[in-house]
């Protein structure tokens, strides 16, 4: 029989705490020495009671999460969405409600447009119940005058109405059913105006009339462009191991340069497709390259925060421009300046010295990451787009936003300057 003691001694009073035996026998079981059989057992089941109740806590809360629809709409509630329709009609057919509808019609229900009239409830000041007394129901307008025989009555008579209103624009088939209609030139004939005085942008026609503020505005059409052959792949260059992020050809068209997500910036020659050379020096995925048409530099930049400037001559970094706090994401080169600017997720754009490496201006007012970056050597000389939506046109000698324009929904990753404009 083996014995194995286990004691909790107290490091102030050198007193046993907790003191415990497991006596081993040779029948292959085992027994708590110091307490009955009956001690182990509460002890026991304890033991596997709290382990019990932690996995089914687990389990519920486990269950309440997933089971839960909280994707599930809400119901539709019908007081708000009445309103809301009321809201829209008003909104969306607001300059056409005032014009007069048949009763008969709106009794039988309309096809299109009535019955959604129907279905809400009716827009304060905006029925379309008005005649003028005395001659047809025509609702007042610019250009009409109204005298004392030809006053505003809300509600007018029931022959009237059905004789002599004027509908809505209708449907073909609409039109072959109520020919009998009245013509405007017959209502204004009747009541004593000329034709000539009857409101300006109505747009009238024999048989019924047809409201020119209400047809679709012919969309304008694009520019054809010139044909040309038909585009051929020339070749495919393969040689990266990670996705291409940024391309630029040499001035001289001899070359070109890639930056690529595998940390390498290659330089291909443009005739063969062959590697020329390739460079290490970036620790993260290069995002812009661009070579210099004043000097022998070629300047990348990458998710690394670094922007470099290597020395084609020697085919090594000669100057770093370190105060981007994120990844820079783009840069260009000044046309007439010897200046660099860069664009980086920091929400800024800056403007760098390339001979001193000296930082000139910070161009801060993106609400966003800079994604794109142009110089030219008009004013304004510096233009950004940024992920805000926003393109910022800004002035190089104070550093400070021109123009901001807004017109972009969503995020603006690249600008392209016109050649000539």
């Amino acid at each position: 029989m083996l014995v194995i003691v286990f004691r909790l001694w107290s490091v102030t009073s050198g007193q046993v705490c907790v003191g415990a035996a497991l006596h081993f026998r040779t029948r292959g079981l085992w027994s708590p020495g110091g307490m009955s059989q009956r001690e182990w057992g509460v002890v026991a089941d304890v033991q596997k009671h709290s382990v019990h109740t932690l996995v089914f806590r687990s389990l519920k809360r486990t269950h309440d999460m997933f089971v839960a629809d909280n994707a599930k709409t809400a119901p539709i509630d019908e007081v708000s969405h009445k309103l809301k329709m009321s809201v829209k009609l008003r909104t969306e057919y607001g300059p056409v409600l005032h014009l007069p509808t048949l009763r008969e019609n709106r009794e039988k229900g309309l096809m299109a447009i009535g019955d959604s009239y129907e279905h809400y409830p009716s827009i304060q000041g905006l029925e379309s119940d008005y005649m003028v007394t005395g001659t047809h129901p025509y609702p007042s307008g610019p250009g009409v005058a109204l005298t004392a025989d030809t006053q505003i009555q809300r509600m007018p008579s029931e022959s009237a109405a059905q004789s002599l209103a004027l509908a809505l624009p209708p449907s073909q088939a609409r039109q072959d059913a109520h020919r009998t209609a009245a013509g405007i030139g017959d209502i204004y004939r009747h009541a004593g105006h000329p034709e000539r005085s009857q409101p300006p942008g109505l747009s009238m026609e024999s048989g019924g009339m047809k409201n020119s503020a209400l047809m679709a505005k012919k969309a304008p059409t694009m520019p054809k462009p010139q044909w040309h052959p038909p585009w051929k792949l020339y070749r495919v260059i393969s040689g990266h191991l990670g996705w291409v992020r940024c391309i630029a050809v040499e001035p001289g068209n001899q070359w070109f340069v890639t930056g690529s997500a595998d940390r390498t910036i290659k330089i291909w020659d443009l005739a063969s497709g062959k590697l020329k050379l390739s460079l290490t020096g970036h620790i993260s995925t290069v995002r812009g390259v661009i070579v210099s048409a004043r000097s022998p530099y070629l300047f990348s930049c990458g998710e690394d925060k670094q922007v470099k400037c290597w020395d084609l001559e020697y085919n090594k970094v000669i100057r770093h421009y370190h105060g981007h706090l994120s990844a820079v994401y783009g840069l260009d080169l000044h046309p007439t300046i010897d200046v660099l600017v860069t664009c980086s997720r920091d929400s800024t754009a800056r403007v760098w010295d390339i001979r001193t490496k000296a930082g000139v201006h910070t161009l801060v007012g993106h609400t966003n990451a800079v994604a794109t970056v142009r110089c030219q050597g008009a004013e304004p000389q510096i233009i950004t787009g940024s992920h805000d939506t926003t393109i910022r046109l800004w002035d190089m000698v104070g550093g400070k936003t021109r123009v901001t324009l807004t017109n972009h929904k969503k995020s603006v990753r690249a600008v392209v300057l016109h050649p000539r404009q």
